[in-house]
Parts: C-alpha cells; sequence; structure tokens
C-alpha cells in the first residue's frame, strides 16, 4: 500500500507553481509500543471524555475549543471561526526567501518531510524549482499549514525530490544564559586535552547509521518472546554506582589504556556481502497456538521458541502537527 500523504497542495516560487505532496520522513510505528490494561481483568483500558464538573461522558459534536483566560473562564472559538483566518498557506508552500544551511541554527529544526510532485503534471515546474534551489547552494524558506496551525518549512533537494524540515518559531526556543551561567570556568591543561583527543582519535570514523542499534527495544523484544514461551524472567537487581570522586588525569589515562586494548573491528572479507535484515523487521513470536490451560501446559514442556520474523503490516502515517 502507497503511504499516505499528510499534505497536498502546491509549491509556488513567484509566479512559478506545481501540485505537491508532503510525507513524513520518519517513522515511530515499527517501535514496541504498549497499552495500558486492567491487570485485574486483562481488559483494555478506555478513555471516555467527560465533564470536569458532573462527571457526564460529552459527545464530540458538543465539544469545542475554548482559550483559558481564568480559573473557570473560557473563550469558545468554534471551527468556522477558525476557518475564517485560515491562511492562503493552507494550500500554498509560499517560498518567501532563500538562506545559507549553515545560517540555521539546529535548535529550530523540528522534523523532515519528504516533498514530491502530486500527479503526473508539474514535474517540469518542480525540476525547475529544484534545480534552482540546486544551483544556489542555498535551503528554501516558505510557510505550510499542517493540522491548522503554520509552520516555517526549509526546503532542500534530496536526490530527484526536496525535503522540507519544519522549524520552530524565536518564540519556541530557549535561551542558554539561564542554563550556562551556572557553569564554572575551568583551565584545562594541554596534557588533559591531548589524552582527551587521543581516545576521540581512536574512536573516530564516518557516519554509517545503519550500524546503529537500539539497546533498549531490543531488550524489549527479547522480554515479550520470553514471555509469550513461558520463560520466567527475574528482574536484576540496579546496578550500584560509585560516588567516589577520581582524579581526572587518571581517568583520562586509564580511557586510553581501555581504548589500545580494544580489538579493531575485522576487516570485510572480499567476496559475498552478509545479508542484511530488511528495514523495520523484529524477531519477535508468532501467537501461540492453542488455548487455554492445555496450551500453557504444553508450551511449559518445550523449549522456548526462537522469534520468527513477522509480516508486518503496512505502516500507517500519522497526521503531522
Amino acid at each position: 500500500m502507497a503511504p499516505r500523504a499528510n499534505w497536498k497542495g502546491f509549491l509556488r516560487l513567484s509566479l512559478v507553481t506545481c501540485p505537491v505532496a508532503l510525507y513524513p520522513a520518519t517513522s515511530d510505528t515499527e517501535k514496541v509500543s504498549f497499552n495500558q490494561i486492567n491487570r485485574k481483568t486483562g481488559h483494555r483500558i478506555k478513555y471516555a471524555k467527560v465533564d470536569a464538573d458532573t462527571g457526564e461522558e460529552v459527545a464530540s459534536e458538543d465539544i469545542v475549543k475554548g482559550y483559558k483566560v481564568d480559573t473557570d473562564t473560557y473563550i469558545e472559538v468554534t471551527k468556522d471561526e477558525l476557518d475564517d483566518i485560515a491562511l492562503e498557506s493552507t494550500h500554498t508552500i509560499e517560498i518567501d526567501e532563500f538562506v545559507p544551511k549553515t545560517d540555521i541554527d539546529n535548535r529550530y529544526l523540528i522534523r523532515p518531510y519528504y516533498l514530491v510532485p502530486d500527479g503526473k503534471v508539474g514535474h517540469d515546474a518542480f525540476a525547475v524549482i529544484r534545480e534552482t534551489i540546486r544551483s544556489m547552494n542555498k535551503v528554501a524558506i516558505g510557510r505550510v499549514v499542517l493540522t491548522n496551525r503554520e509552520h516555517i518549512i526549509a526546503l532542500e533537494p534530496l536526490d530527484k525530490g526536496l525535503m522540507g524540515t519544519l522549524l520552530r518559531y524565536p518564540y519556541e526556543v530557549r535561551g542558554e544564559k539561564e542554563y550556562f551561567d551556572g557553569i564554572q570556568d575551568v583551565k584545562v591543561t594541554k596534557d588533559m586535552l591531548d589524552l582527551a583527543r587521543h581516545i576521540v582519535e581512536k574512536k573516530s570514523g564516518s557516519f554509517e547509521p545503519e550500524r546503529f542499534e537500539d539497546h533498549y527495544e531490543a531488550a524489549l523484544i527479547d522480554l515479550i518472546n520470553k514471555k509469550r514461551s513461558g520463560v520466567s524472567v527475574t528482574v536484576k537487581a540496579a546496578p550500584k554506582t560509585s560516588g567516589n570522586v577520581i582524579n581526572l588525569m587518571d581517568a583520562l589515562k586509564r580511557s586510553l589504556a581501555s581504548e589500545k586494548q580494544t580489538a579493531p573491528p575485522a576487516a570485510k572479507a572480499k567476496g559475498k556481502k552478509p545479508r542484511k535484515a530488511a528495514a523495520g523487521q523484529r524477531e519477535m513470536l508468532l501467537p501461540i497456538s492453542g488455548s487455554g490451560k492445555r496450551a500453557a501446559e504444553e508450551e511449559s514442556k518445550q523449549e522456548p521458541k526462537k522469534a520468527e520474523k513477522p509480516v508486518r503490516a503496512p505502516v500507517r502515517s500519522k497526521k503531522a502537527g
């Protein structure tokens, strides 16, 4: 199933316009997630929207937006009133300016999206806008409305398409001074810097995200597999941490020594490359056959099953906001 676009509209640079679609570039749907359940019944917890004073459940058509101005005073705002002030950027990403990418502070970055032509028309105009941005070696700054709120979006070429990154407004970014003022001014000696540099050199490499492993996610999958197989799980005691203050120079020296003892990664063998796991695949047990007490007894007699890779359901994209 093709992914669903979070937004569809037009991309415009002056008089050049083309229909486009916006897709999320990242997803959390592959992560292990939990539901809240009633310990006594095993039933899932359901949340209801209730009146805070009467305790009665409120129907969706009776729920409106309200801005709190006092303890029990709200200014009611209707959907029609919100639609009335909707901006043109609800349907159009208007490119306002071009700026060097290095000018954008990382604190302003929110999340990335993919921007592609929508339909069979407009590919020429899309290519003109994309190649103009590429040739200028800059990013285009525009505005887009997602879930009724206007966002700044930075557009840059990525392969045949555009990557759009939502940006925060200045009022959303906290200043660093109130956090950093309490940091002491410490004079770092040359010897300490030299030792630290050696450690950094030993750990230096290229950025290869495919080598990163989510250890907590792996531990979650292992825990679920064990429990589904009927293996008893013992909760480990929290490791004790030493509160002793150690000599910084000694710590640097020991760190460097341990890095030297660590064997370098084995060189990749020539020839056939190891097979990579498909994106999003995880080792999860398939549903246990049988039911009730009898099934549980049969499972307890068997050795714990090895996890099998399930066929995943199509990833559902969430609305952006």
